[in-house]
């Protein structure tokens, strides 16, 4: 393995993801097989003067011990502690920001009653509501980076002797991560850019809605809310301190007016749900929710994705993302929603973020319900975009401005 780029990600996670402050606390999720990268961002934290970094580890080995022999009642027990174990860092006059190391096995919980791991994630997202608040409104600096794992190594590259899909998968992340010989924080400059600029040209339209199609079937249309907002590539805290949310990142986006969308929307990828994979699926939309659905492979998994509560059936995210990105190009199909949304175009079903509207971040949950921006206790990215997708922006007078074609952005 490159341990110089290694470290030089570890750094660029914690200097541009999480945008670590002298004074402030880190706090890294990490599974515990990532210990080794979760001590080199410690390091690199302590180093930009961070406060106290603080870790939790998981083992998703005994995650799903639990989730297939726990008794059922302890399903639902999800300890106040746990919440607080974050938000108290939060609270400290000194502020808290966080790092989330994904290197799951895409398909941990297969064969394993899927009720059960619904009702487990049921639980932990409605004893997580104030966390959630914390980083939806980005009142918390956060950020998600990936590492290989064995098992999800071989997924990504099936047949290939463990050491080398290893290997392959650190090469496919270190080049669709920008992160080479150059320092990475120049390499994200130009792209960061780009999204900007199409953000504020979007923001500047204040379309209406935007009708999707593509040969696949895809024909929906998705009302957007009065007073949103268009983001995309980095974000900014209150205290107006920039960071990198997601690494890496190739999307535009906003929230979508939960109310008003109408059609049909076709998967182009794979999702990954609670620890299994749903394949090859459409879901149709009437009166912003969802009326109808069906998938070639785990429809029951769909049906309790869109299920898990009111909001979970209305959508909270439309995102663009061109055909010509650097991991839709690389061809990997990486079973990892943090890549594979940044492939290509995704709608996200349960909670919008607060920040896509002007004020929201200050608004109580019944204003932003007003503002048709959906609540929910789940936020699931679903990819949607095709190499022919063609949006186009309906403005509130009716006139029609091409946004994508063909896959890409058309201005």
């Amino acid at each position: 393995m490159n341990q110089e780029a290694i470290r030089k990600y570890a750094r660029f996670a914690v200097r541009m993801g999480s945008a670590v402050q002298p004074g402030e606390t880190l706090i890294i999720n990490a599974p515990i097989h990532t210990a080794a990268f979760a001590r080199l961002c410690a390091e690199e934290a302590y180093a930009a003067g961070a406060r106290e970094v603080v870790v939790h580890y998981s083992d998703e080995q005994l995650a799903r011990m639990r989730m297939a022999y726990a008794a059922e009642e302890a399903l639902d027990d999800v300890k106040p502690w746990i919440q607080d174990s974050y938000t108290s860092y939060m609270k400290h006059p000194s502020g808290a920001c966080m790092l989330s190391i994904s290197s799951a096995d895409p398909e941990i919980y297969k064969g394993i009653d899927a009720a059960r791991i619904d009702r487990a994630a049921r639980a932990r997202a409605m004893a997580m509501t104030e966390y959630y608040k914390y980083v939806m409104s980005n009142q918390a600096k956060w950020t998600i980076v990936a590492i290989p794992s064995p098992s999800w190594s071989a997924k990504v590259f099936p047949g290939l002797p463990a050491e080398e899909a290893e290997e392959k998968l650190w090469e496919a992340i270190f080049s669709v991560c920008r992160i080479d010989e150059n320092d990475p924080v120049e390499n994200w400059q130009a792209p960061l850019h780009t999204m900007h600029s199409r953000a504020d040209w979007l923001n500047s339209l204040q379309l209406d809605a935007l009708h999707i199609t593509s040969a696949n079937g895809t024909d929906l249309t998705i009302g957007l809310p009065k007073n949103h907002i268009w983001a995309g590539g980095s974000e900014f805290s209150p205290k107006g301190v920039e960071f990198l949310a997601n690494i890496p990142t190739e999307e535009v986006f906003t929230a979508p007016d939960a109310r008003r969308t109408e059609g049909v929307v076709y998967s182009t990828k794979p999702y990954v749900f609670n620890g299994s994979l749903i394949e090859d699926f459409w879901v149709r939309f009437e009166g912003g929710r969802v009326v109808e659905y069906h998938a070639e492979k785990r429809e029951d998994l769909l049906g309790m994705l869109v299920s898990m509560d009111e909001g979970a059936a209305r959508l909270g995210e439309i995102a663009l993302v061109p055909a010509t990105s650097p991991i839709n190009r690389s061809g990997i199909l990486f079973y990892n929603t943090l890549f594979d949304e940044n492939a290509s175009c995704h709608i996200a079903f349960g909670k919008a973020y607060p920040v896509c509207v002007q004020g929201g971040s200050d608004m109580t949950a019944e204003e932003l319900d007003a503002a048709g921006i959906n609540q929910s206790n789940t936020h699931q990215d679903v990819m949607v975009g095709a190499e022919d997708t063609n949006i186009d922006g309906i403005t509130a007078d009716g006139r029609i401005i091409p946004v994508f074609r063909g896959g890409v952005w058309a201005e």
